[in-house]
């Protein structure tokens, strides 16, 4: 497959994903808070964008600034406006690889967007009904895609896109809720109030499945499940072994061969997700967990550039041929 196209394919998907996540982001904050104001700088600090915030939108965190930064903003590269209009653009540089079906579904969910955003006083005020449109058009495009795309290489690396972003962004949301609910290391582990526990759960379409695991809600459980569980599919170990068995499909090498270094990378990060307790993440320090875990992600983001999609110079490429 050309670099460009499996280059246009990850970041569709990574796009698609990251604007459903931001919604589920704002809806987080918004549950989090049942019985009190809700807290609008933990959106911005958790998503490390305050400068760029603070750049466009001025230095106070109110509700309808940090909305239109986190919706509509276009200047703000990871808005969810940004994330459809970058997400239709390499979507149409690769309309030779996609359905019929899913261009459309892509087009339909960025207009969506884009007739919102031309008129937005009302979804500032009351975003709710425009976040739960935003992931419906995302589950949209995933189930079109999974229906009418031929699973090769194009669609191994819209997984690959997709779960390294979904990974991510579960991480980020389980760390509003420490910005929000938690004042330290300690706290994770004391008893908190179950409803607010319970909203997070709601906002990451995660507490069905977690009742049939865990049942009670239990705040140290709550985190095993969205971190650590091996079988929800937004759970970051889950998001990160689906990548892995998609990187394998596309290098070839089956499970338990040598592996090149980028898969080395993804089995690292794997199986110390795999082993992990969560006791032990508690005892150092849930932030301290996701911002270690943040990183271990932007290695695989790293990796994964440099094994598919930088441009190689002609003597190492000739070289690698060989």
């Amino acid at each position: 497959m050309l670099r460009r196209v499996a280059d246009s394919v990850f970041w569709t998907n990574r796009y698609l994903e990251r604007a459903e996540n931001v919604s589920r982001f704002v809806d987080v904050n918004q549950s989090l808070s049942l019985g009190g104001s809700p807290q609008w700088s933990p959106l911005i600090y958790a998503s490390g964008d305050e400068s760029l915030f603070h750049q466009l939108q001025g230095g106070e965190f109110t509700a309808e600034r940090v909305l239109d930064f986190l919706l509509f903003d276009k200047r703000n590269p990871n808005s969810i406006l940004s994330c459809l209009v970058k997400a239709r653009e390499n979507a149409r540089a690769i309309r030779e690889v996609l359905s019929v079906p899913i261009w459309e579904a892509i087009n339909r969910f960025y207009l969506r967007v884009r007739d919102a955003a031309r008129d937005p006083d009302e979804i500032l005020q009351l975003p709710a009904d425009f976040l739960e449109r935003v992931r419906r058009s995302s589950h949209e495009v995933i189930g079109v895609m999974e229906a009418t795309m031929s699973h090769d290489e194009a669609w191994h690396f819209a997984r690959i896109g997709r779960m390294l972003e979904r990974a991510d962004k579960t991480s980020r949301i389980l760390d509003v809720k420490y910005f929000v609910l938690l004042s330290g290391r300690s706290s994770i582990s004391s008893a908190l109030d179950v409803v607010q526990w319970t909203a997070l759960l709601e906002s990451t379409s995660a507490l069905h499945m977690y009742r049939r695991r865990h049942g009670r809600i239990a705040p140290a459980s709550v985190a095993e499940f969205l971190l650590l569980d091996g079988h929800f599919p937004r759970a970051v170990r889950f998001a990160i072994a689906e990548a892995e068995i998609s990187l394998h499909a596309v290098t070839g090498r089956p499970l338990g061969t040598n592996l090149d270094p980028v898969e080395e990378k993804f089995a690292k990060l794997h199986g110390e997700l795999s082993t992990v307790k969560i006791d032990s993440i508690i005892q150092r320090g849930l932030h301290e967990f996701i911002d270690e875990l943040q990183c271990g992600l932007n290695v695989l983001d790293a990796a994964i550039y440099q094994r598919f999609f930088e441009i190689q110079p002609l003597a190492e490429a000739a070289s690698d041929q060989q």
